[in-house]
């Protein structure tokens, strides 16, 4: 029988990042041979994750990436089983990784990394899912901000626009990029401008709004409709929402104060939001 010394062990374990006992487990299987028993080990991952691949993966991370000041940034959500692997160091690590690459394609990285992911359900023995990354490019005249809010639960990419490259990094510049992405974060509002809220959806809600003061008199309910329609905007709608901060100040006001801060006229141009499991 050959023997199969700690080192050949050790080795096996740094490459594949399996478990001490499966890696000598594989080792004797493979007689030694440590290509074989590497083959052994990434068979077995796959199998195992194919049989973890059925449990449920609610928890996880979203994490975010940027370079070349704010010119690309990323977001991604990978999910896991239980909140404990989600606060691993490895995992962790793993999900930052992912961030990064995200900042190289549009594309969705999961096909992308399903050998990576594999090994990583091998190595933690949770199923995980790398479930969506998204990247913004700028456009001239424009930065991307990101935020990371509750420890890697909440994500935000918002991507905002000026007219004087000086704008870029005006102190009430970075503050409004911040509070901007924080606003997302806990309000994650569906539309920008009340102009993007389909015309079918408004439709409905004042058809409800209408049918909830059937009762007034005939002269007043359009303007009663209308109240309710511009209420139903500032619960919906980005620019028409009260700020997070300061919830009298609608975001389309604070960015207006914003831009005559810095002599400027300021626009965001797109957003996204991810929640674990939402």
């Amino acid at each position: 029988m050959v023997q199969i010394t700690a080192s050949l062990v050790k080795e096996l374990r740094e490459a594949t990042n399996v478990s001490m006992m499966e890696c000598k487990r594989a080792l004797v299987e493979a007689e030694g041979d440590l290509d074989q028993a590497t083959t052994l080990l990434r068979e077995r991952g796959i199998a195992a994750a194919a049989k973890r691949a059925t449990r449920t993966a609610n928890e996880g991370l979203v994490a975010s990436a940027s370079r070349d000041g704010g010119a690309i940034a990323s977001l991604v959500e990978v999910n896991c089983e239980t909140d404990f692997v989600a606060r691993n160091e490895g995992f962790i690590a793993f999900v930052n990784d992912l961030a990064e690459r995200a900042l190289e394609t549009d594309e969705p990285l999961a096909e992308a990394t399903r050998d990576e992911l594999t090994a990583k359900i091998t190595e933690i023995g949770e199923n995980l899912v790398l479930r969506r990354n998204i990247r913004y490019v700028a456009d001239s005249g424009c930065v991307v901000g990101t935020y990371i809010h509750q420890n890697g639960k909440v994500g935000v990419l918002i991507e905002v626009g000026f007219e004087k490259e000086e704008t870029r990094q005006a102190p009430a510049f970075q503050e409004l990029l911040r509070d901007l992405t924080l606003h997302v974060a806990f309000h994650n509002p569906s539309y920008l401008t009340p102009e993007d809220v389909p015309e079918d959806v408004v439709a409905a809600e004042r058809d409800i709004f209408a049918r909830q003061v059937a009762d007034k008199p005939p002269q007043i309910i359009d303007k009663i409709v209308g109240g309710k329609i511009d209420k139903y905007y500032a619960e919906v709608c980005f620019l028409k929402q009260g700020f997070v901060k300061e919830p009298k100040q609608s975001i389309e006001s604070l960015m207006k104060a914003c831009g005559a801060e810095v002599n400027d006229t300021l626009v965001i141009r797109r957003y996204t939001q991810y929640q674990v499991g939402a």
